[in-house]
């Protein structure tokens, strides 16, 4: 029978694997189109989605130009746009090419870029796989990369309208064209003094900064492949001149690179004046410069020290970098804080950006969840590397080695570069396994082989053909059964057997993990109760002056005397420009956050003084909260940790350590309002709708000192339900002569039980409520508090009078409720009309003062003039 020859059809077999890898991609990625497109187009996932599908609508308005600046977000200072164009313009090209007009159209358009990016990945890591290994080690880093998890994944579905994918693919192509400018310079060395090895090089090399610019392109961050070839170039000289060899072919690759970049970013515009490696400003040009010089100067130590021993090299390097970073530091010390500022801040973190998910370290625990049975293999990549590297003297090796090493370093510091490390650790795993299967696929085989082969007894020779053999020819059967005993190597078959079952593991968990997370209906974007609450938004408010596609210069635009900001948290500013066409105080960006005048300040503070301030300062009108800002176990936590990241959440919660209920030896952790968390702004506006609350029942809990119990946290030993004014009259008696380390305090586990009386908001009325009650189903005295709520910021106008002043109200979603306030020095502060007042939130009768027969009618033109009612 015909043996099949399947090294005669491997490369058909080969270009099937990858064809076949980048269609089931594109297919598991295209999975959340079921849940999450409709007529009315798109659920996008996340909130920098939203944002980026509103560029693309600009763009195609006003194409080709490209907005730097945007006045439809953070006002009243606009935002100046940070990332490049390419992302945004190649979505626009597709919406063309396939005539999308309508927003549905856009946005659905939009949503396959990010997937077919991620297919796209799957060819070009094939071929860095197998640059730097073989054709094996090839398909397996495309069959990884093809459903690799954690936020890689997330980012490349469909849906994800954001540049994070186009970075990790534009950042991969300029990886393949160093590694490939590296490999030909190993086959084909350079001479700077022959023309003709040049050529072919130089070529490679302004293709390699070609693809770098491209990547610049999408992200300013791209420059973290800058570091990587720093890096690389360091270690490699070192290595060169060690070994005796020329380093005329990295002259050529880094000149050509870096040339490039700093003509493309020329070619930009340098769009930004600041000195911010995160933004496209003309520090991007003094880091190429410097790569520049430093790649020359290695080169020229080099030369000068050729012949000397080995040491003199890496001491002089050593001793130039000390001597040069102190001359910059006193030369320019401004340039130098710069530099410095922006590598501590690329690889850093502060207290209020680690509530940014992006912004936090990358835990084990983390890692796990998205790479799992992946990290021994990457691990055992590292090490498949080095080995490799040190054995086989290769430069692309090398720079393979320093590309997955600073992504790993970086994805530590920051677990926005996890969906970087993916191709990384789809490499990792495949060089491994590659290396491997490449030492003990021999040995499995033999294990094989000799397992199959048939038992057969030879034929016993004619009795006239027997005869004693020869000395000679004795000898030579002893050692062909010699040779014959040696079987294949065990520990090679277990080590095959072991790399084959982890990345059978690898893919299993990830397909899984992958197909799950892309089928399911809750990926995110708009909650439905948002959707509503900005839809009535965007046709009930007053129109801010500014054309949502207009094209506006930062340095002529000044906002219209009627434009206006809407005071939300961060996280939903986008939806407000997209869905509303509003405009936010702060954004997604993390803009108009921190600071005195920051929405986390305004939402935190803890007089109605305070945060009109605020509001008056960034010209804002509306404020829309939801239950999450207001819930101590959720986004509040954020807020409060901009506002005050030293504090944090502490002055507002008070946490404990309680006996469990199951089980006495053991402890559960509890957290507990305090007064303080009922008097900030958000919780007046979401839980009571700015009327004025009064305390009834809350806890009286004694409790041990967490060091007098040598425990982490202070442990309750009693705790009582009880009247809010018993209560604290028992705390304040129990304190008087409190053992030592024992104390007594009055606090609340409910976020609308306070434990003292709240004043009611004189400024702030509420105009719609989204229509699901969050506490529903939460027991019989639980109130009625909806997801999302919108106010609106007036002056109010004053009535005379001294008591508590009540207005029944009913809002469009059918719930009752009563404004109360109570008089400060005789008089009264209102903020919702009895008449003409909007219709989503109107009143029942009059204005009453409890307890009497003075009752008021209040126009909506006496709110807004802020008129005294006689």
């Amino acid at each position: 029978m015909a043996r099949l020859d399947l090294n005669k059809y491997q490369t058909h077999l080969v270009l099937g694997l990858i064809i076949a890898f980048t269609l089931f991609g594109l297919w598991i990625r295209a999975l959340p189109a079921s849940t999450i497109v409709t007529d009315a187009g798109v659920n996008l996932l996340g909130n920098d989605p939203w944002y980026h599908v509103r560029q693309v609508e600009h763009l195609l308005e006003n194409f080709p130009r490209y907005a730097w600046f945007d006045p439809m977000t953070h006002f009243p200072d606009g935002e100046v746009v940070y990332w490049g164009p390419l992302f945004n313009y190649i979505i626009a090209g597709l919406c063309i090419l396939f005539g999308a007009g309508t927003r549905p159209e856009i946005m659905y358009i939009s949503c396959w870029v990010p997937a077919l990016m991620g297919a796209a990945m799957v060819p070009i890591m094939y071929l860095i796989g197998a640059a730097i290994a073989d054709r094996k080690t090839g398909v397996l880093a495309a069959g990884f990369i093809t459903v690799v998890g954690g936020t890689y994944f997330y980012r490349s579905i469909f849906g994800f309208v954001d540049h994070h994918i186009g970075e990790v693919l534009f950042g991969t192509i300029f990886v393949l064209a160093y590694i490939a400018a590296l490999a030909y310079s190993r086959r084909h060395p350079v001479d700077l003094r022959s023309t003709e090895t040049l050529m072919m090089p130089g070529a490679l090399a302004l293709l390699a900064g070609f693809a770098y610019f491209l990547g610049i392109l999408v992200m300013p961050t791209m420059a973290l492949y800058a570091l990587i070839v720093a890096v690389f170039t360091l270690i490699q000289f070192l290595w060169d001149f060690h070994a005796g060899r020329s380093s005329d072919y990295l002259l050529v690759l880094n000149a050509g690179v870096f040339a490039v970049a700093i003509l493309g970013i020329f070619a930009l515009g340098i769009p930004h004046a600041s000195l911010s490696i995160a933004q496209y400003s003309i520090m991007h040009v003094y880091i190429y410069l410097l790569a520049l010089a430093g790649t020359i100067g290695l080169y020229t130590l080099g030369i000068v020290l050729k012949g000397r021993a080995a040491y003199f090299y890496p001491a002089s390097v050593a001793g130039i970098a000390v001597v040069g970073t102190a001359a910059v530091a006193l030369a320019v010390p401004d340039f130098y804080t710069y530099l410095v500022g922006n590598f501590v801040s690329f690889f850093g973190s502060e207290a209020i950006t680690l509530t940014v998910q992006e912004a936090q370290p990358w835990s084990y625990d983390h890692a796990w969840r998205a790479f799992h049975w992946s990290l021994p293999l990457m691990a055992g990549g590292f090490v498949a590397l080095v080995y490799r590297s040190w054995r086989e003297e290769s430069p692309a090796l090398v720079f393979g080695l320093v590309w997955s090493g600073v992504m790993l370093v970086s994805t530590i510091a920051k677990v926005r570069y996890e969906y970087y490390l993916a191709a990384n650790v789809a490499l990792l795993a495949a060089v491994f396994i590659g290396f491997v299967l490449n030492a003990g696929w021999k040995d499995v085989r033999a294990l094989i082989s000799a397992r199959t082969a048939p038992k057969s007894v030879p034929d016993a020779p004619p009795a006239d053909a027997r005869q004693k053999p020869s000395k000679k020819e004795r000898k030579s059967k002893k050692q062909q059964k010699a040779v014959g005993r040696k079987g294949p190597d065990h520990l090679r078959v277990a080590a095959v057997a072991v790399v084959a079952v982890l990345g059978v593991l690898f893919v299993a968990f990830s397909l899984t993990t992958a197909v799950a997370l892309a089928s399911s209906p809750g990926l995110g974007g708009i909650d439905s109760q948002w959707r509503e609450a900005l839809d009535w938004f965007g046709e009930n408010t007053p129109d801010p002056g500014i054309d949502y596609y207009g094209f506006y210069e930062r340095e002529a635009f000044d906002y219209p005397p009627g434009a206006y900001g809407v005071m939300s948290w961060w996280d939903y500013g986008h939806w407000i420009t997209f869905v509303s066409q509003r405009i936010p105080n702060s954004n997604p960006f993390q803009r108009g956050v921190a600071g005195p005048t920051g929405s986390a300040a305004y939402f935190m503070s803890p007089t109605e003084e305070a945060a009109n301030a605020i509001l008056d300062d960034r010209g804002s009108r509306y404020v829309i909260t939801d239950f999450l800002m207001a819930n101590p176990g959720s986004k509040f936590w954020a807020m409060a940790t901009w506002a005050n990241s030293t504090a944090g959440t502490a002055p507002y919660l008070d946490r404990f350590l309680t006996a469990s209920p199951t089980d006495p030896g053991t402890y559960n952790a509890v957290s507990l309002n305090t007064q303080e968390y009922y008097e900030t702004m958000v919780a007046r506006l979401h839980i009571y709708d700015g009327s004025m609350a009064e305390p009834d029942s809350v806890w009286y809990i004694e409790y041990r000192d967490a060091a007098a119990a040598r425990t982490s946290l202070p442990v309750i030993t009693r705790a009582q339900q009880m009247n809010a004014s018993a209560a604290a009259d028992a705390a304040a008696a129990y304190n008087k002569n409190a053992p030592a380390g024992q104390h007594a305090t009055i606090v609340s586990n409910t976020v609308y039980q306070p434990l003292e009386p709240v004043p009611a908001l004189q400024h702030y009325r509420l105009v719609f409520e989204s229509s699901r009650n969050v506490l529903s189903g939460s027991g019989q005295d639980a109130p009625d508090i909806r997801y999302v709520k919108i106010f609106e910021y007036v002056p109010g106008a004053r009535i005379s009078g001294e008591g508590i002043i009540e207005l029944p109200l009913v809002t469009s979603t059918g719930r009752e409720f009563t404004y109360r306030q109570e008089s400060v020095n005789g008089e009264f502060v209102v903020p919702y009309a009895t008449s003409g007042g909007p219709e989503s939130v109107t009143a029942k009768g009059p204005y009453r003062i409890a307890g009497t027969t003075m009752v008021f009618e209040v126009s909506e033109e006496d709110i807004q003039q802020g008129r005294t009612i006689r």
